[in-house]
């Protein structure tokens, strides 16, 4: 039984050590936990102290390891395994500290914002912490001590030889005297110095709020500030001020090339070189040139005002069982008058009288006798009349169809009722052509007419009855200018 006994005391303290020795192991292992996590790299700029398994740490909590340390592209390159649990976003930053003076570092690491882009598994870290290391600060502390060596041979110069002790002398005396004096000047102001004190505690008593909103602008101002320099996304050069006042930078350049250029054509004119030069030098060229801005001003200014009144008109004339077509433009420059341009149809063609003089030796004729001929041709009739309003009455005169004529019209109701007369055909016939219509506006620029033709002449009257378009062409000024040269060159 003892035998027993002593084998299971012996098999336990096994289990206990093997116990201990995982639970040991599991306390100091450094790479625990990691297994399932993922895997991000950096380059550092020196990982000196930096040993693999070591631990990388964000705010003093252990989220990863070392996993391997080496020299990539000629820079060091460290490979860490995080945990899963801990990730890091797109703005994370890296580096690292020192554990103790002896030169035992450790990685260290931002996580950066939430809500960023997420480093994937195999991702790099691209910014970097700057943080004061050890080397940097023996470096600072021996240029420190090399300032206070250099201040303490200064002193012993200065100070060490006969004459600078004799200046300290001088000055300790001074300062003695000095003091000694602002003793005095204390004692006798005590009071005074006293109430100024409790003035001044009582300013800053009153004040504390004011200073306390000037310091938080100034806070704000610093934060937008900040905002405005810094880049907006990782990885853009500068903010945006800083681009606003680089594109500021290059309009003034742009511009001082502009004013260059600005300066050279201004000494020219002034030179009087150039067209602009010769015309701000040359007073009679300057004159003919108003001359012609001011026509070009007045035609312009004339067709602007003039209307163009367009006229479709189409009659049928009852007895001869016919129609007749006019096309009408109407040049109004003012209210009172116009000018009126009119080619018709007739189906009874234009009829001209023609007067012939014989001479013939035929015996059976006379030997010198004159033939009038009257002879109707298949032809256009062509109108052009000037046209001159009082009150409600306008006069008309010119060429009508051909043939000088006059004409009168009668406005009524708001020019809305027409009664037109016109008198020509002289020579044509015997008598001359009286024509009487009567024209009503029943709907917007359309016009219902009647009357009588050839009133005089009973052989060849006849009544009419039609429709006319009549509308104001506000494009047919545009046409107006070049319709000269059109003809011209149809001629």
């Amino acid at each position: 039984m003892a035998e027993v006994g002593d084998a299971a005391k012996v098999g336990a303290m096994t289990v206990g050590l093997c116990a201990a020795l995982f639970a040991g192991y599991r306390f100091v292992s450094r790479a625990s936990d990691t297994g399932s996590g993922y895997t991000v790299w950096a380059h550092l700029p020196d990982v000196t102290g930096v040993a693999p398994r070591s631990r990388v740490m964000v705010s003093g909590v252990q989220v990863g390891v070392v996993d391997d340390i080496a020299l990539a592209d000629g820079k060091p390159r460290v490979d860490i395994r995080m945990r899963p649990e801990y990730p890091l976003y797109a703005d994370a930053a890296i580096g690292k500290r020192a554990t103790s003076l002896i030169g035992e570092y450790f990685i260290v690491l931002t996580p950066g914002t939430r809500g960023l882009e997420r480093i994937p598994d195999g991702g790099e870290v691209t910014h970097l912490m700057q943080d004061a290391t050890f080397e940097s600060l023996q470096n600072q502390l021996k240029d420190i001590l090399l300032d206070v060596k250099g201040i303490t041979k200064s002193l012993h110069d200065t100070v060490g030889s006969d004459t600078g002790q004799k200046k300290l002398e001088s000055v300790l005396d001074h300062l003695a005297s000095m003091t000694e004096q602002l003793d005095k000047t204390v004692t006798e102001n005590r009071e005074n110095v006293r109430a100024t004190l409790e003035s001044m505690r009582g300013i800053s008593a009153d004040t504390r709020p004011e200073l306390a909103a000037i310091l938080a602008n100034i806070r704000d101002v610093t934060a937008f500030v900040k905002a405005t320099t810094q880049p907006s996304d990782p990885g853009k050069p500068g903010g945006e001020l800083r681009r606003s006042i680089e594109r500021v930078d290059r309009a003034s350049a742009s511009l001082e090339s502009v004013l260059g250029h600005a300066n050279s054509v201004a000494e020219r004119i002034d030179k009087g070189q150039g067209t602009l030069g010769r015309l701000s030098k040359d007073e009679a060229l300057i004159d003919e040139v108003e001359e012609v801005v001011e026509g070009v001003g007045d035609l312009v200014g004339g067709l602007k005002r003039t209307q163009t009144i367009v006229g479709l008109r189409s009659d049928y004339n009852f007895l001869a069982n016919t129609l007749k077509a006019y096309v009408a433009l109407r040049l109004q420059p003012t209210e009172d008058k116009y000018y009126l341009i009119e080619l018709v149809n007739d189906p009874r063609g234009k009829l001209s009288i023609e007067q012939i003089d014989v001479d013939t030796t035929n015996p059976n004729d006379p030997p010198h006798y004159r033939e009038i001929r009257t002879v109707t041709t298949n032809a256009f009739r062509f109108s052009f009349q000037f046209a001159k309003r009082l009150g409600p009455v306008t006069g008309r005169f010119g060429v009508k169809e051909s043939t000088g004529g006059l004409g009168i019209d009668l406005h009524l109701l708001g020019d809305r009722l027409e009664l037109s007369q016109d008198l020509f055909g002289f020579g044509e016939q015997v008598t001359p052509r009286w024509r009487v219509a009567l024209g009503y506006e029943f709907v917007r620029s359309l016009w219902l007419l009647g009357g009588v033709d050839n009133l005089l002449n009973a052989d060849r009257r006849d009544y009419f009855f039609g429709l006319q378009l009549r509308f104001n062409d506000e494009d047919l000024k545009t046409v107006l200018p070049f319709s000269g040269n059109a003809f011209g060159a149809g001629h």
